[in-house]
């Protein structure tokens, strides 16, 4: 994305690309152990490894986008891998029925009862590969999962352990037998995350890695364990957030709502994810505050999917991007 001229001199630039992780508090460290874990593996995609990492310390779900073969699968294997986490996968198709994802009930003729048979959902992080590739019945088997990190079995509610991570990928170059999401399920993502293809020197490393002795996620090295993600993340909870900052991140969602060429503005769990994402981002380079700044890093990914552009705009072939970066731009950034 080409970077958008501010509309005001004291507003910089818009980027959807933060810093890495940089050493400091004991969540930042972890954080940048991880972050140096996943890129032995995850070559020329380091903002997607930031937004992920970002992604997992909110507590929140993501939408991976990004054309077949880029490494989708292997980013969240890897991520599992980093801190000892249990890893599940779900290839989603047009028959798969939505027991197959929560799991089901089944009476045992040898000792007359019921036993429950969980389904894949039961683990840390969730791939979902394909999503919108189920119809919508299948896709809504997540809405509980994703939302309260419970699962509901005939009247029975079962809570997910901690902690849990729903990364659903999507192809957006195939339309045929696909169901695109709706836009509530859409809303329980965090972030939408794009990942492009790599540069160069970045995709003949792949090629060499990949077609010589291979590039397996083994090589990634546990650095932490379960209980250390989870205390990472409530300390991301606790970064400051001053009221002008939270104020600048309701007025981002709030002018998409009403801006010239959007049909469909961000809500207010757009707002709530804005915050929780820059935490996450101060986290990462060991600030205890949040930063207009780092609002303004979050405002694409968080954003994108929560918009929609109107059918005169998108006909020209108008980028959602370039749109929400002028957007983002066109709203005054607090002095702190």
């Amino acid at each position: 994305m080409n970077e958008q001229q501010p509309a005001a001199e004291q507003q910089t630039p818009l980027s959807s690309e933060p810093s890495s992780p940089q050493s400091g508090t004991q969540a930042a460290q972890l954080c940048q152990q991880i972050y140096g874990e996943l890129k032995k593996v995850f070559f020329g995609q380091d903002q997607v490894v930031s937004q992920v990492l970002a992604s997992l310390l909110s507590g929140g779900h993501v939408l991976l986008e990004g054309k077949p073969g880029l490494g989708k699968t292997h980013l969240v294997l890897a991520l599992a891998n980093t801190f000892g986490g249990d890893f599940g996968r779900i290839q989603f198709t047009p028959d798969l029925m939505p027991t197959d994802v929560t799991g089901f009930t089944l009476f045992d003729m040898k000792s007359q009862t019921f036993q429950m048979r969980k389904g894949p959902v039961f683990t840390n992080l969730l791939l979902a590969d394909e999503i919108n590739r189920a119809p919508a019945k299948t896709q809504a088997s997540l809405l509980e999962v994703m939302q309260e990190q419970q699962v509901t079995i005939d009247g029975q509610s079962i809570k997910l352990d901690a902690p849990f991570m729903t990364l659903a990928t999507q192809n957006p170059i195939e339309q045929e037998g696909t169901y695109p999401l709706p836009e509530a399920q859409l809303d329980r993502f965090i972030m939408k995350v794009v990942i492009d293809y790599p540069d160069q020197a970045s995709e003949e490393q792949i090629t060499a890695m990949v077609s010589g002795n291979g590039l397996q996620t083994e090589a990634v090295n546990q650095v932490c364990g379960r209980d250390d993600i989870i205390n990472a993340q409530q300390e991301c909870a606790a970064i400051r957030a001053v009221p002008e900052v939270v104020s600048y991140a309701v007025n981002i969602c709030r002018a998409t709502r009403g801006a010239q060429g959007i049909s469909l503005g961000a809500g207010t769990r757009g707002a709530i994810s804005l915050i929780q994402v820059a935490k996450a981002y101060a986290l990462m380079d060991s600030r205890d505050f949040v930063t207009p700044d780092d609002v303004k890093s979050a405002s694409l990914p968080v954003l994108r999917h929560r918009v929609q552009l109107a059918p005169e705009l998108a006909i020209t072939g108008q980028n959602i991007d370039d749109t929400l970066a002028g957007i983002v731009n066109s709203v005054e950034a607090p002095r702190i």
